[in-house]
C-alpha cells in the first residue's frame, strides 16, 4: 500500500514573479471561492503561492496513508477525495468526502490521523506543513480562515454521528443522496440531478451499511417515485419534500 506508484503524481511548483503572479495559476482555479486561500489577493496571495505546487492523483490512488509523516498539507481544486480509517478488525470506515475547495491533511500529530484516497481524477494545491504554519504568524486572517473551515468539518463530524447512530437505513441513504445535493449548490452546481463519483461500496463504507443494503435502499425509493435514476453515478429527484421528510424521520 505505499509503493509510490499508488500515491498522487509527481507536482510541480508554482514559480512566484512577475505583477500578475496574482492572477496566475489561482485565475483558473474554479474552487477559489469556496478555498481557504479566497482571503487573501495581490502580495499576500503571492506569498501563499511561494509555498505552493500542484499534485495530482488518477482514481483509486492515495494522496497520503493514515500513519504516514504529514508533512504537508492539501486544498481539493477538483475532483473527490475519501478520507478513511481502519478499524481494529480490518474494516475501512469512510469518514467523508471532500470536494473542490476542501481543505485536508492537518493533523495534531505528525502522522496523517486517515487516509486519503482519490474518488475519481483529483488536482490539489499542496503546501509544506511547516511553511504554511509559519505564514499563519504572517497573514492571520489565513490562520482565521482555515480555523472557520475546521469548525464546519467539526460540525459535519457531529451530524456524522448522528447520522450512524440515530438514523434507519433509509434515512441514512436519503440524508447521504441530499447532503451531495447541498454539496453541488455551494459550489455554484445543480443541486439536481446529483452525481455520485463514488462506488456503492463507498457510500456503504461511509453509512456504516453493506452495498447490498445501499443498493436496495435507492431501487426502493426509485419503485416509491421519489427519485430517478437516468444511470448508476447519477440521481434525480422528482419529490424533493418526501425525501426531506424522510431525512428528518416524518415519513407518511
Amino acid at each position: 500500500m505505499s509503493s509510490s506508484d499508488a500515491r498522487a503524481s509527481s507536482s510541480n511548483t508554482f514559480a512566484p514573479g512577475g505583477p500578475d503572479l496574482a492572477l496566475g495559476p489561482c485565475a483558473a482555479c474554479a474552487a477559489r471561492g469556496l478555498a481557504f486561500c479566497n482571503v487573501l489577493e495581490g502580495e499576500d496571495l503571492s506569498r501563499l503561492l511561494q509555498i505552493t505546487s500542484e499534485t495530482n492523483a488518477g482514481a483509486g490512488q492515495a494522496v497520503f496513508y493514515e500513519g504516514d509523516e504529514a508533512s504537508h498539507v492539501y486544498n481539493v481544486t477538483e475532483g473527490v477525495v475519501r478520507v478513511s480509517k481502519m478499524l481494529p478488525d480490518g474494516r475501512r470506515q469512510i469518514t467523508g468526502f471532500l470536494f473542490p475547495g476542501d481543505f485536508l491533511g492537518l493533523s495534531h500529530d505528525d502522522a496523517y490521523a486517515y487516509t486519503a484516497e482519490a474518488v475519481n481524477a483529483v488536482r490539489l494545491c499542496r503546501f509544506r506543513r511547516d511553511r504554511l504554519l509559519q505564514l499563519f504568524d504572517e497573514l492571520p486572517q489565513l490562520e482565521k480562515r482555515l480555523l472557520g473551515m475546521a469548525a464546519d468539518e467539526l460540525a459535519a463530524a457531529q451530524d456524522q454521528i448522528l447520522l450512524l447512530g440515530r438514523k434507519t437505513a433509509r434515512e441514512r441513504v436519503v440524508s447521504f443522496l441530499l447532503g451531495i445535493s447541498k454539496q453541488a449548490q455551494r459550489r455554484g452546481e445543480s443541486g439536481n440531478p446529483v452525481g455520485l463519483p463514488m462506488s456503492r461500496a463507498d457510500i456503504a463504507d461511509y453509512l456504516g451499511l453493506t452495498i447490498e443494503t445501499v443498493s436496495r435502499m435507492i431501487t426502493k425509493l426509485a419503485k416509491d417515485g421519489v427519485i430517478e435514476l437516468p444511470s448508476s453515478n447519477k440521481v434525480h429527484f422528482t419529490n424533493r419534500n418526501a425525501l426531506e421528510d424522510i431525512e428528518m424521520g416524518e415519513e407518511a
